[in-house]
């Protein structure tokens, strides 16, 4: 296994955590504040040798605490972390704080006045408060009714389809990017610490890590990526969370007390999509990745993921895609959080391989698929 260890000094320690404590006291002080959504950290002691610093990014609507179990066993194997919180996910009210696309007013009023003098479309919208998604049934035909209301939804699909569409930012207005600026914020708190760093994350965090990676590939070592979100699986749903924001159709996520706009996921998705671009494809193919699927993906498009991992064309990196019949789902990383009804009986493996790869820059695939752990790194502890 690769050791070459850092030694971070009290100094230098001491500035981080201020920076860090700054920022915490900005979360909790928001008049928005979400309930024990704020980030966290643990750190080594002063002069102890690490291995480096993982910044870990959470999944849409969960809060950092989503994977703690890998946060700690990272930590007792030599590395300090860093779980932050997704942009504007440390806040409630996301309609207002969290990143999402929507359409601009000038061509959303009209489109409501359209809305609301349609009986079929005032009855999908009184019941936008059912909890959960839209049926997928029901996403589609509330598409093809709001097509044939208004004609103007076809030029509207056009400019989002796609990143960098001409027409985008005459119809669209977006703070998709939050995801990105916020992230490099959290990586400048940690400025003043030895490298190396590293990143992690699942969902929309798993394309976060992917994003900063390669908006950083000077400073981020190695990228580990679950299920990352770079884009929104079905193509009927696509389009119905590229299209539903205007007639503020609200979700619940992993929080079932926290609805969020459509237009939240849009942003996600959109931020997904133009990190398979070829100039973040380019920059990312400097810094080795390991990219986690399911074939039991409910939320992130699985053939998306995998061209975008032949894209990276980087010997270094490893892909690994569990089976169905592993029964394991997009929220693959706690074992305790089921989705569809499964959850992953595979999980202290993959936390070996994280730290395999994150360490010595392999993965044993063989690993993956076997409920018993390798013996050649450190055993995963039982819940």
């Amino acid at each position: 296994m690769t050791d070459v260890r850092v030694r971070p000094t009290a100094e230098v320690l001491n500035q981080t955590v201020e920076k860090i404590e700054q920022h915490l006291a900005d979360v909790r002080s928001h008049p928005d504040q979400r309930p024990g959504a704020w980030p966290y950290y643990r750190f080594h002691p002063a002069d102890e040798p690490i291995l480096g610093t993982v910044l870990i990014f959470h999944g849409f609507s969960a809060r950092p605490h989503q994977m703690w179990r890998l946060a700690n066993y990272l930590y007792d194997n030599g590395f300090n972390f860093y779980q932050v919180t997704l942009a504007g996910h440390d806040k409630l009210n996301p309609a207002k704080n969290w990143p999402q696309i929507d359409l601009r007013s000038q061509y959303a009023q009209p489109l409501m006045q359209k809305v609301q003098q349609d009986p079929v479309l005032m009855s999908a919208m009184l019941k936008k408060a059912d909890a959960g998604a839209v049926a997928p049934g029901r996403q589609a035909a509330l598409l093809g009714r709001l097509f044939q209301v208004a004609p103007e939804m076809t030029a509207l699909a056009k400019a989002i389809a796609h990143p960098q569409q001409p027409d985008f930012d005459r119809y669209f207005e977006s703070s998709h990017t939050a995801f990105l600026t916020d992230a490099q914020q959290r990586l400048s708190e940690l400025s003043s610490l030895p490298g190396p760093f590293y990143t992690v994350g699942l969902s929309v965090g798993g394309a976060v890590a992917l994003g900063l990676a390669a908006d950083q590939p000077a400073r981020i070592e190695k990228v580990v990526a679950y299920s990352p979100l770079l884009r929104i699986i079905g193509e009927e749903r696509r389009q119905y969370v590229q299209l539903a924001g205007p007639l503020d159709i609200s979700e619940t996520g992993w929080d079932p007390d926290l609805r969020f706009p459509v237009g939240a996921l849009t942003a996600a998705d959109y931020f997904g999509s133009e990190l398979r671009m070829g100039e973040s494809v380019d920059r990312l193919r400097q810094t080795p990745a390991f990219v986690v699927l399911t074939e039991n993906e409910d939320a992130a498009d699985v053939a998306a993921n995998e061209q975008f991992f032949t894209d990276l064309n980087n010997p270094k990196n490893a892909l690994y895609k569990y089976p169905s019949s592993a029964m394991v789902p997009h929220p693959m990383v706690d074992p305790t959080e089921t989705s569809q009804g499964m959850s992953n009986l595979f999980w202290q493996s993959l936390y070996q391989e994280t730290l395999r790869f994150l360490t010595t820059g392999t993965v044993e695939i063989d690993n993956l698929s076997t409920l018993a752990q390798s013996e050649g790194i450190a055993r995963v502890p039982p819940m």
